[in-house]
This record gives C-alpha cells, sequence and structure tokens, in this order.
C-alpha cells in the first residue's frame, strides 16, 4: 500500500528536509539574492547632480485679495456713475470734482507730484511682487525624487544647527540665525579653550548643514566667546 505524499513519518524516524538549489538562490545574472539592496531605497546619485532648486513661490493672498477690492470698488462706482448719467442724472461730485482739479491744475502742482509719486511706488510695489517668488523663510531642499519637492523653514534649520552646537564640549550657549546664503552661529564656551571649542564647531556643524539637504546650502560663520565677568 503506498503511502500518501506529505503525510507525517512514523515516530523515532527522520526525515530529509528539504534544500534550495544553488541555481534559484542566485538571480538571473549570477549574483546572490541574499545581497541584492532594498526596493525602497532611493537610487545611487539620486538628487545630487548639482542642480540647484529654485525658491518657492507664493500665493500673494493678501496684495492680490486687496487690488481686487480695489478693482472692484472703482469699477463699481465708475458703473453706477455711467448709469445715472445715461438714466439723466447728474455725474457723482467726486468724478465731476476729480476731472476739474485734473484739468485745472498744472504738472508741476504739489498733490499732483504727490499722487503720481503714491500711484508709482504702488505700481512698483506690484511690480516686484509680480517678479519675485517670495517666501524667504522657506529653503528649498534637494530633490531626490522628481514628484517631490520639498522645503525647511529657516527656524527649523536653526535649531537643528543649535542643537548639534549644544553637543560640543564646552559649549554653554548657542544663538543660531539662519539666512538664505549664510548661517551665524554665535556660542559661548566655559571650560575649554576657544579655538579649540571654534575647530569642533566648524566641524560639527559642517557636517550638519550638509545633513539639512538644502540645495544651497549656506555659508558658515562661526564666533565663539568667554561669557562676560559677573560683578
Amino acid at each position: 500500500m503506498s503511502e500518501r505524499q506529505g503525510a507525517e513519518p512514523p515516530e523515532g524516524t527522520t526525515q530529509r528536509l528539504p534544500v534550495l538549489d544553488q541555481k534559484e538562490t542566485r538571480n538571473g545574472d549570477g549574483t546572490d539574492r541574499s545581497d541584492a539592496s532594498d526596493a525602497h531605497e532611493p537610487p545611487p546619485g539620486a538628487g545630487d547632480d548639482g542642480r540647484r532648486e529654485r525658491r518657492f513661490w507664493s500665493a500673494r493672498r493678501v496684495p492680490a485679495g486687496i487690488v481686487a477690492l480695489l478693482l472692484l470698488g472703482l469699477t463699481g462706482l465708475f458703473l453706477y456713475d455711467i448709469v445715472s448719467v445715461r438714466a439723466g442724472r447728474p455725474g457723482m461730485y467726486w468724478r465731476r470734482e476729480l476731472a476739474r482739479q485734473l484739468a485745472e491744475r498744472p504738472l508741476d502742482d504739489t498733490w499732483v507730484l504727490v499722487g503720481a509719486g503714491v500711484a508709482a511706488v504702488l505700481g512698483l510695489w506690484l511690480l516686484i511682487l509680480a517678479a519675485t517668488p517670495g517666501l524667504r523663510n522657506m529653503l528649498p531642499m534637494r530633490r531626490t525624487h522628481t514628484e517631490v519637492r520639498a522645503g525647511l523653514h529657516r527656524d527649523a534649520a536653526a535649531i537643528a544647527l543649535r542643537d548639534r552646537a549644544m553637543e560640543v564640549a564646552g559649549v554653554q550657549s548657542a544663538r543660531v540665525r539662519v539666512r538664505r546664503r549664510r548661517a551665524d552661529v554665535r556660542a559661548m564656551a566655559h571650560f575649554r579653550e576657544v579655538d579649540d571649542v571654534r575647530t569642533d564647531l566648524d566641524a560639527v556643524l559642517a557636517d550638519a548643514v550638509r545633513g539639512l539637504g538644502l540645495s544651497r546650502p549656506p555659508a558658515l560663520s562661526v564666533r565663539v566667546r568667554r561669557p562676560g565677568r559677573k560683578g
């Protein structure tokens, strides 16, 4: 009577465990599968092409809202005045007075120059807002994936650098201010030599700046001094 396949062996006997064929443990190119990298890891060299990311553009909601409301109000007033004139009523007093003042006042009049200056300043301000990206507090980071774009706030970068600075032996306190192109670090040293503390801070903070992953790493400006004597 034949024994069923997959049945358990009798008690007291041993069974040979299945062994994977050597061909099954290798890839098609002959490399070992156990040395294959994780599929979730990014490809080597991704985002390290040296290309600098552009700054983030602000939505400019507040200036756009103010301009839209002003234009809406002026358009509504002029439209109401035109409809009123078409209906046989006299035009608004302010429009008739404005037309008279513009017709009678010379170009070198003080109020005409003031109004022209204010209009020029407002127009220049709107042009600057339209041509500049804004969001100066957001630092663009290196792009490791084409579909994802990330940024780091200046305050967060300053906190990260300050925490790394406080890990250096001899640093009593540290103050960090991160700008677009420079990071200013001011530290107080208490029980070590100032030059030794500055050397360690330069090395630690240089590594910390690289670890931030910024597209344009800021230049470091490190200053170390002794705290003033009390009394």
